[in-house]
């Protein structure tokens, strides 16, 4: 088997067998294969596409190139959750606890901020002491006793993946949606979990710019989870306009607690149920109406809180934050961002939102950074709200008052303004499984 036969085969849009595709992903990894050839063959696949027998492989192998964990010796039903990345999503921090509460088990494994959107393990270092870093045996030993954990990616998960996005990201061939699927989807798998809902991530703010996009990487998504014999759903949900108020890590753990108290923003609240729901709806296999019921009984007994007190707990965090959010650090200066004009604000390009949030010190350009756990946005007004000038848009925290008006600017570029009153969408676009795409 030569490469160069297959990236021709992929070139002249004939379908590579499982065989081929493992020698590709495998000689890849162990450097038999140069970085010049698999950029070809990733071109190749930029323009040919990939069948589903083809993505299925090709993520399988990607998830097998390195460790696969094996949740079988906790007992229960493990469920994971995905988003493909907003801001403003702080989602993690609720639906994980909401569903531990209700007898499924979160043994998660969740990423970092990079660019405009947050990661769950920068949100969750911005609690006092927590550890996200543990040992395999410490991770389970976690979630044996407290039924969730929610740790920092260790150890040798997806190499393939590492490398292969490495490579994608300086060959313009990211944004190709098989490629995509198999980047997501290789690390899911080989995290281990028994069900996974996808919270696919649609508007301004997200990858996926359109409905019609989000639902084709839903259905890859959905088609190589179930291939791989684990139960799999899609929840498409809008990041036109950011997710909740508070944008930046502690502000979004905060903001969290305040959902787990049922209380919050509404938007926030919604899509953390309609997620919560449909995890419990895969783990436990009951209606989805009955799931709705469970979500809204451990929010209002408290149930859901107490859950992640008790997962701050096991982690070396301090509670005390969590208990009462004034502990938090605060940060040295806040700017009052007030609006210059008047009118209905039509529209929030969220993305720009993050980038400025970012400014502030909340986020990172590279891996390597630093950043600042109490900087971000509090957002006053939202797309459809109306706005008379002087009247206030936003918060805006950070250690170094120098970094305000950069910041200010960047916030203001992504508002568009109307005389007219505008609609805003629904926030749950549609739902994919392995019954098909139901639009909402």
């Amino acid at each position: 088997m030569r490469m160069y036969d297959l990236i021709m085969k992929k070139r002249n849009d004939l379908t590579l067998s499982k065989e081929e595709i493992d020698y590709i992903i495998s000689g890849y990894v162990a450097g038999d294969i140069p970085d010049y050839q698999m950029a070809a063959f990733l071109m190749a696949v930029y323009f040919r596409g990939m069948d589903k027998e083809e993505t299925a492989a090709m993520t399988l192998a990607a998830a097998q190139s390195g460790d696969m964990v094996d949740l079988s010796s906790i007992e229960g039903v493990k469920v994971d959750k995905h988003s493909t990345g907003g801001v403003g999503d702080k989602t993690t921090l609720i639906v994980a606890p909401i569903v531990a509460a209700c007898g499924c088990k979160v043994a998660k494994m969740s990423g970092r901020g990079l660019g405009h959107t947050g990661g769950t393990v920068d949100k969750l270092e911005s609690i006092p002491n927590l550890r996200t870093a543990f040992s395999k045996e410490e991770f389970f030993d976690i979630v044996r006793k407290t039924g969730i954990a929610v740790v920092g990616q260790s150890g040798n998960l997806a190499p393939a993946d590492k490398k292969l996005y490495a490579l994608r990201d300086v060959t313009a061939t990211v944004d190709n949606i098989s490629l995509i699927a198999v980047s997501i989807m290789s690390k899911k798998l080989a995290a281990g979990s028994d069900c996974i809902v996808l919270d696919v991530k649609c508007g301004s703010g997200a990858f996926m710019k359109t409905l019609d996009d989000a639902i084709k990487l839903a259905e890859e998504m959905v088609d190589i989870g179930e291939h791989a014999g684990r139960k799999t759903l899609a929840v498409i949900t809008d990041m036109d306009i950011p997710l909740g108020n508070n944008i930046g890590n502690s502000l979004e753990v905060i903001e969290a607690v305040e959902v787990l108290k049922n209380k919050g923003p509404k938007d926030l609240l919604e899509v953390s149920k309609e997620l919560a729901a449909n995890m419990l709806h895969l783990g436990l296999g009951k209606e989805l109406k009955e799931c709705f019921s469970m979500v809204e009984e451990a929010l209002s007994s408290g149930k859901a809180l107490d859950k992640l007190i008790e997962m701050v707990a096991a982690q070396g965090g301090d509670t005390e934050v969590i208990k009462n959010s004034e502990k938090f650090k605060k940060p040295k200066f806040s700017f009052e961002l007030k609006s210059d004009r008047k009118g209905y604000i039509s529209h929030m390009d969220t993305e720009t939102i993050g980038i400025a949030s970012s400014l502030l010190g909340a986020g990172r350009k590279t891996k390597e950074d630093s950043i600042d756990y109490s900087a971000g946005i509090k957002l006053i007004k939202k797309t459809g709200d109306y706005v008379n000038p002087s009247d206030l848009l936003c918060i805006m925290y950070a250690d170094n008052e120098d970094l305000f008006a950069e910041a200010a600017k960047k916030f203001l570029s992504g508002l568009e303004f109307s005389d007219e009153k505008v609609n805003v969408g629904p926030l749950v676009l549609a739902k994919v499984s392995k019954q098909g795409v139901e639009r909402y």
